[in-house]
């Protein structure tokens, strides 16, 4: 889901184009690896308690950091910042857990739209909380995708599920994360931010553990918890490494593609198909979105120019 993410997007280098199109590459694997996170999360809220479930899909990555911690050691343990570290990290375990309540009874299409806002209360956080410029059009496109997920949810028309509310409050809590991923910028690397999410946040759900634990004896949802936490830790190294290797404004448009894997797996696995307004909503949002990735990326370019040009004072 559009919530998955650990590594924070900031600015980077200009990468050769063949890295633009290697981390291009990356990145729409490591989306398609997280919708299907979010497919078996679903089916397994048939049998477990979503907390339980987290657990799981949190707990691939886990491993994979204990032995980054192996092979670097706890020098990427260094920050200045434990408590944003920290933060992130609860931040991620409660985002998590929320959509998960969610989607066990919302269908996974319509569920992936909604996450989508996330970008625009960053946008709106940013302008209030870190005083960032935010021109009128890019106000407009905030305006414009908070309407497509009206639409998309409907309050009000019959088919609103309150359930939806677990998914809104989710991309809330991951658009949170991503202000405090800017406070970081520049000051922790990657591995650094990856590791303190991954640690806090299993060692907070599984605190939880010893109360909504449920033994699986069923083949079938072992081979899925055992599935859930290898394709949520390869989805997160594919896109750190995306992230690392191009501009996250070349490759943040490949969120989007997280709905149409969200539509044929919500298909193929329960028959669910979006109505007409769950579509035109969607597709509202996801314009909205790419609008203000692309301003995104003409201020990163203007920003670029102006260094390139800027000459030394005598």
């Amino acid at each position: 889901m559009a919530i998955h993410p650990s590594a924070p997007l900031r600015a980077q280098r200009s990468p050769a184009p063949s890295d633009n199109t290697r981390g291009t590459i990356l990145m729409a694997l490591g989306f398609f690896a997280f919708a299907g996170t979010d497919l078996l999360a679903k089916l397994l809220t048939e049998s477990l308690h979503p907390g339980q479930i987290v657990w799981f899909r949190l707990i691939g990555l886990f491993l994979g950091v204990l032995v980054l911690l192996c092979i670097k050691g706890p020098k990427i343990l260094r920050t200045a910042h434990p408590g944003i570290q920290i933060s992130r990290g609860t931040l991620a375990a409660v985002s998590a857990t929320l959509f998960i309540f969610g989607v066990s009874k919302v269908p996974l299409a319509d569920a992936t739209a909604v996450t989508f806002i996330a970008p625009f209360v960053v946008t709106v956080a940013g302008a209030l909380v870190l005083k960032e410029p935010v021109g009128m059009r890019r106000w407009l496109a905030v305006a414009t995708g908070f309407l497509g997920m009206l639409i998309v949810i409907r309050p009000g028309f019959g088919v609103f599920d309150p359930a939806i509310f677990f998914i809104v409050l989710a991309a809330l809590c991951f658009a949170t994360r991503q202000i405090l991923s800017r406070l970081l910028s520049g000051e922790d690397g990657i591995a650094t931010t990856v590791a303190y999410t991954s640690i806090s946040a299993t060692v907070l759900i599984s605190l939880a553990m010893p109360f909504v634990w449920i033994t699986p004896t069923d083949p079938r949802v072992i081979a899925y918890l055992i599935a859930i936490a290898i394709a949520a830790a390869i989805g997160e190294l594919l896109i750190i490494r995306a992230l690392e290797m191009a501009q996250a404004v070349v490759v943040a448009p490949l969120q989007y593609s997280l709905i149409i894997w969200a539509t044929l797996y919500g298909y193929f696995a329960f028959g669910d198909l979006p109505d007409r307004w769950t579509l035109i909503g969607c597709a509202i949002i996801v314009a909205s979105g790419l609008f203000t990735l692309s301003r995104e990326r003409f201020r990163a370019r203007q920003k670029e120019r102006k260094i390139g040009t800027a000459s030394p004072k005598d």
